[in-house]
């Protein structure tokens, strides 16, 4: 789901699959605190020399040897003994320790608020749910109550400190996103967002957004006792919206909040001037989260069903289809489609991927099995529909995001696809990690299009730490240059392209491993950068070289969906020369969502979709005609 690394979306690769909702033994213990049952450690700041040393050696399948040797002379100034590094390392250190956690606040302002670039696409990700069992408005009603019941269900967990302590290779994680989710908004800002957080205020929102054809409702979700509403009340509740949002020709005035953060900030100061639009828009922010109740979508072939809907729920579609019935900035939009399509759109400067999975799990488990409470028998009063003042110069403002909006739906190219050969748990019997044999999968898939490697980043968890948020696991190494050219050569034999590929995933594995233990080298050095930044030093050449320049130009962004449900995670690529590939690996199948840009000639995901096949049929082909099976 997609984390960006010194770009607003690599948390978009968001979700590593790492995590897992079982400690290593025995029972799970009750969250007694915001971030865990267990006082977690904090985040450690690495070892200078190891991090230079580390960096070199991952910019080997990158550069040219002229460029690596100029670069190593760089990283040899910068962290010698008159170099500048010794004294920010110690001032990062120095922060670390008067911090609740060194990196998280920069972090979130590096990655999501100082960034400009629109949300719809280039940052909000969006997991895509299979076609559910319905494809009329009363079925969409039916499933949205139970779904919007089954959130405020697991909310209702966490406000009484009953969620289960989740667990990472046996050590416990923070769960203070789970606190950040609901109730959460991004406001834009000329020069940067913010975020406003309504759940701990002394009076919590007791309300949920609806949208359908443009137009936004206010429905409480509590009964004046307290007690949740039932989904039948919900139901009911829902249908009263419908009936009062029939006509489609309002302003799709959500569109607003898919463009470019400045041009939106503006647009934002000249709508709320307006009292009107102030309440309206303060009670789509401070709701627990927003429902987009969607319009059917034009049908397509069962080929191209998944990569139409996931589009649809990475952006709407359009402005005349479904786009103005999102609001980018909420954290959590649910979206359910009168044609059965049903998704999650969320932004995420307030946490990653797994939460919001994990939400969605309990959500879609309450749905197959709801609570089956008599409604009570006091009359509801009727969801609060809202208005806005469009005045002539805010609707000009909603002409031009329509216009950027359905340029950049035109210029994106998604494919999605079920890799049926085999899952997990092929790669699983030959004593290879899951995750890494998929990395080297896609690096072989590129290098046969392009004939080398790219800067490769995959997200890292660093919830082990207190307010953790994540880090880069960098898949394009030495380890996996020598793989992907031993596969090429007809003169390897197999055993050779074996030993090859299993010394990559180890290579690969390890630095997982580095990375969730807090030692992998990006938020670091992007930690060395900012702290002179803020100190008023001039930015040092390491990161002004060539070389950083390459290593940190994500042109695959990857993010693997750690989720109960078949679904598939989506979301553009970071960079415009670029691709995101997200996959969801099952026991017996894999899903993937693969998207590039088409202003970029060089770029075809469709073309990386297949190549990406093609390598996974080779690397079992290998591993049954090559290896032995695990015991």
């Amino acid at each position: 789901m997609i984390c960006r690394p010194g770009a607003s979306r690599e948390a978009l690769q968001l979700i590593l699959g790492l995590v897992k909702n079982a400690p290593p033994q025995g029972p799970r213990s009750p969250l007694r605190c915001l971030s865990s049952s267990f006082p977690l450690p904090r985040q450690p700041v690495p070892p200078l020399a190891q991090t230079l040393e580390r960096y070199l050696h991952a910019l080997k399948p990158l550069v040219s040897s002229e460029e690596l040797e100029q670069t190593h002379e760089l990283v040899q100034d910068f962290g010698g003994p008159d170099g500048v590094g010794e004294a920010l390392q110690a001032q990062l250190e120095k922060r670390a320790t008067k911090t609740e956690n060194w990196l998280t606040a920069w972090w979130q302002h590096a990655a999501y608020l100082e960034s400009r670039l629109p949300l719809a696409v280039h940052s909000n990700p969006a997991v895509v749910l299979p076609k559910q069992d319905f494809d009329d408005w009363h079925g969409q009603l039916r499933f949205a109550a139970k779904l919007i019941a089954g959130v405020l269900d697991f909310k209702a967990k966490v406000e009484r400190h009953l969620l289960l302590s989740e667990y990472m290779r046996g050590r416990p994680l923070c769960m203070d996103q789970y606190n950040k989710v609901f109730s959460s908004s991004r406001v834009p800002g000329s020069k940067h967002d913010s975020v406003l957080l309504y759940s701990r205020s002394r009076r919590p929102p007791v309300h949920i957004t609806v949208v359908r054809n443009f137009q936004f409702f206010q429905l409480d979700v509590y009964n004046s006792d307290g007690t949740p509403l039932t989904v039948d009340q919900i139901q009911h509740q829902l249908l009263q919206i419908r009936h009062h949002s029939w006509k489609t020709d309002k302003e799709p005035l959500g569109v607003l909040t898919s463009d470019h953060r400045h041009t939106w900030g503006e647009a934002y100061n000249t709508l709320m001037r307006d009292k009107l639009n102030r309440d309206s828009v303060s009670t789509i922010q401070r709701s627990i989260f927003t429902v987009c109740l969607d319009a059917p979508v034009l049908k397509f072939s069962e080929g191209h069903y998944s990569s139409r809907m996931a589009a649809q729920m990475l952006h709407g579609g359009g402005s005349y289809s479904n786009s103005g019935n999102r609001w980018f900035d909420k954290t959590l939009q649910f979206i359910v489609g009168e044609d059965g399509s049903c998704g999650v759109l969320y932004e995420q400067a307030t946490a990653e991927g797994p939460p919001i999975a994990t939400i969605l799990d309990h959500a879609l488990e309450y749905c197959r099995n709801p609570d089956t409470v008599r409604s009570p028998m006091t009359r509801l009063p009727l969801p609060r529909k809202l208005y806005f003042y469009i005045t002539p110069e805010i609707k000009r403002d909603i002409e031009h995001a329509k216009q950027n909006l359905d340029i950049l739906i035109n210029d994106l190219d998604i494919t999605c696809f079920n890799y049926k050969e085999y899952g997990k748990n092929f790669p699983k019997q030959h004593g290879l990690s899951p995750d890494s044999f998929l990395q080297m999968a896609l690096q072989l898939a590129y290098y046969r299009m392009y004939g080398c490697l790219c800067a490769t980043c995959e997200t890292a968890s660093l919830r082990m730490f207190h307010l953790g948020r994540t880090d880069t696991i960098r898949s394009s190494s030495p380890e996996a240059l020598e793989f992907v050219e031993a596969m090429e050569d007809p003169r390897r034999q197999i055993a050779e392209k074996v030993a090859s590929l299993k010394k990559a995933v180890l290579s690969h594995s390890a630095y997982t491993d580095q990375a969730l233990k807090g030692q992998a080298i990006d938020r670091h050095l992007l930690g060395l950068k900012l702290q002179a930044i803020e100190g008023g030093a001039r930015v040092p050449d390491i990161f002004m070289d060539t070389s950083y320049a390459v290593a940190t130009h994500w042109k695959i962004s990857t993010g693997q969906v750690a989720a109960r449900t078949d679904c598939v995670m989506c979301y553009g690529p970071l960079v415009p020369d670029g691709y995101a590939v997200c996959y969801n690996p099952m026991a017996d199948c894999i899903n993937f969502a693969v998207s590039a840009f088409n202003c970029c000639e060089e770029t075809n995901a469709e073309k990386l979709a297949r190549s990406l096949k093609e390598a996974l049929d080779d690397l079992q082909g290998l591993l049954l005609h090559g290896g032995e099976t695990a015991t």
